[in-house]
């Protein structure tokens, strides 16, 4: 996050009260009456916190909210719109004062349900809206059988592509093999163009690259109830992934530039390739709109099956001292209601969460649905571990350590195992 976004994060406050006018009597002093002011109807407050996707966000939500309001002005919404990099600091410290949000848009929620810090979501959302819901998105988010989080957008992964500087490298396609990436990384680097491969391992989104190439060599994060983080797998893909910095094939910076900056340098016709969500063909060609673009499957290990994999983003509702679960549900119903949500699917280029919304837009385009398909079957963040976030802040720290500090890359996933494993028992030792 830049600081050009710090000044716009006070909460941006969208109120529009309803105020009952005083009834006078025209009638003469001798058949006057008494006449009793209606009382005032009490008003909601939801303090809602939401993360900035794209520079779309802030207007879209900006004037979804205001929709809102004028069709329900005992209800008042206090917006927030963070970036992404500031989004955890900002609701951090909105919680270390006992002032939690009572709607955030965020991407984990198991630690909040642990500290007992949130509501059960089916005592907000209404039946209608439950019934929404893919099933296998709203199963992740559901922790110790209650639902504490509902999904809001989800992506699908995959290899995005400069087309011009593949043809100028004589590349006719994405490269689906570990193998491949590494020659035609060498081959966009020896056209003196560009840089071949986007690697983020950056504090934005190391936690993906690191999970790609896990996946891709056949481990991952965690199995059995145990965190696999140092598997022989999980070293052999970090390997791989320092052997394409080590060789000149990535990006220069890999710890420095985020994924965003890094598809706008493929944009800018810099860089060849780069692994991201399915939002690059609707945030990019905004930006580029010459750009010619291509996609291909997360590359794996020689003799590995295709890897799918997905994200998604929820929303989750805190204990306040003001917390109005009426008001809340009728916000939600709102939020998800049509065509709203499928023009915050649309604007954002996500894929949508909820059935009815994925029939329209998959009717509309089959690419949506192929990735909705593709969903279906993908392999997820283990969100549903109260520790994750812990390990995933940690994890943070290794882009540096691993590229250029020395650490390889077995001794750096030995340490986040000990970590993982301690904050496991520290989580989990009293039940």
């Amino acid at each position: 996050m830049t600081s050009r976004f710090l000044a716009r994060l006070a909460g941006i406050s969208l109120c529009l009260l309803g105020i009952p006018a005083l009834l006078l009597s025209c009638s003469g002093p001798q058949d006057a009456k008494p006449v009793m002011k209606p009382p005032e109807e009490q008003t909601a407050l939801i303090n809602f916190v939401a993360s900035e996707y794209s520079s779309e966000t802030r207007p879209l939500l900006e004037n979804l909210v205001q929709d809102f309001m004028l069709k329900n002005p005992s209800i008042v919404i206090n917006l927030q719109v963070a970036n992404w990099d500031i989004l955890d600091g900002i609701y951090t410290t909105m919680i270390s004062k006992n002032q939690p949000p009572d709607l955030l848009n965020t991407n984990v929620y198991t630690h909040f349900a642990k500290d007992g810090l949130l509501n059960d979501m089916d005592e907000i959302i209404s039946p209608e809206l439950k019934r929404k819901f893919y099933p296998d998105l709203m199963k992740l988010d559901q922790w110790d059988g209650k639902q504490y989080a509902i999904p809001y957008v989800s992506s699908t992964r995959n290899m995005y592509y400069n087309r011009d500087l593949f043809e100028a490298a004589g590349i006719s396609e994405a490269p689906a093999t570990w193998s491949e990436l590494k020659k035609d990384a060498l081959k966009i680097k020896n056209t003196g163009k560009a840089h071949g491969f986007g690697v983020d391992l950056s504090d934005n989104e190391i936690q993906a690259y690191l999970s790609y190439f896990f996946l891709g060599a056949g481990g991952g994060w965690f199995r059995d109830g145990k965190w696999t983080i140092n598997s022989p797998e999980n070293v052999e893909g970090l390997a791989f992934l320092k052997d394409l910095y080590d060789e000149g094939l990535t990006d220069p910076e890999p710890t420095v530039t985020t994924r965003d900056e890094k598809q706008r340098i493929v944009g800018d016709g810099k860089l060849g390739m780069m692994i991201s969500g399915n939002y690059f063909g609707t945030v990019m060609p905004r930006e580029f709109p010459n750009l010619k673009w291509g996609t291909g499957p997360i590359p794996v290990k020689d003799g590995r099956k295709p890897l799918l994999f997905g994200v998604h983003d929820n929303l989750v509702s805190f204990k306040t001292d003001h917390t109005n679960k009426e008001a809340l549900s009728a916000f939600l119903d709102y939020l998800y209601s049509s065509p709203v949500y499928e023009e915050i699917i649309a604007q954002e280029g996500f894929l949508p969460v909820t059935e009815e919304a994925g029939a329209k837009l998959s009717a509309a385009d089959p690419m949506v649905k192929q990735r909705l398909a593709e969903l279906r079957k993908s392999s997820f963040y283990p969100i549903q571990q109260p520790e994750w976030q812990s390990i995933m802040d940690t994890a943070r720290k290794m882009g540096d350590a691993v590229l250029h500090d020395h650490v390889s890359p077995k001794e750096a996933l030995d340490e986040l195992q000990r970590y993982a494993e301690k904050v496991q028992k520290e989580v989990h030792g009293s039940e």
